[in-house]
């Protein structure tokens, strides 16, 4: 038993002084004065990783702003958008009765026994009629004597131009197109000589 004592009280004095050794090298280790090298190093790996990280970080921070800001643009512009275009439903709708009021007026004028003062009040709410349309971003297009465009007109017939000048050009109008906000909401119906 005495043996097995002396064994223990041996082996724990050996871990003692190994725990010592290994305190002492350590506080050897930090009291040597770092290479400038070593040095270097060491700031080179500290910040590089920050310098990287704050680069990484601004970029997204840019990348989001932007995509935001791009957002709003498009936003912006669908709202404005849909406010130009959010009564062409309507205009589309009373331009029958525009075009109604346009033959009145023709016709007044070829019947000459119809009273003056009927045709004074025709041309006044016809008038009045337009002057809304038209504060709404409604436009008629000018057709007669232009150059025929298939952007806005829609040729229904070509006849022979009466004068080499008018090829190409339209002749005659048969339905009155309108531009609202500066779209085709409908096309001109147009004679084109030839």
């Amino acid at each position: 038993m005495r043996s097995n004592k002396k064994e223990d009280k041996n082996k724990m004095n050996k871990t003692k002084e190994q725990t010592r050794q290994e305190q002492a090298e350590k506080e050897s280790q930090e009291n040597t004065p770092i290479t400038e090298s070593k040095a270097v190093n060491i700031e080179e790996t500290t910040e590089t990783d920050p310098v990287k990280q704050c680069a990484e970080l601004n970029d997204k921070y840019l990348r989001l702003y932007s995509d935001f800001d791009n957002f709003r643009k498009r936003s912006l512009k669908e709202k404005i958008d849909l406010s130009k275009s959010a009564s062409a439903d309507i205009i589309i709708k009373l331009l029958p009765v525009l075009d109604d009021f346009d033959r009145a007026i023709k016709a007044f004028d070829i019947a000459s026994d119809a009273g003056q003062a009927l045709k004074d009040g025709m041309v006044l709410i016809f008038n009045k009629f337009l002057s809304i349309l038209t504060q709404q971003g409604l436009e008629q297009m000018r057709t007669i004597g232009e150059t025929f465009d298939t952007d806005f007109h829609e040729a229904i017939t070509n006849i022979p131009a009466p004068t080499p000048v008018q090829k190409g050009k339209i002749v005659d109008e048969i339905e009155k197109g309108y531009l609202l906000h500066g779209k085709v909401i409908r096309y001109s119906k147009v004679v084109v000589g030839s």
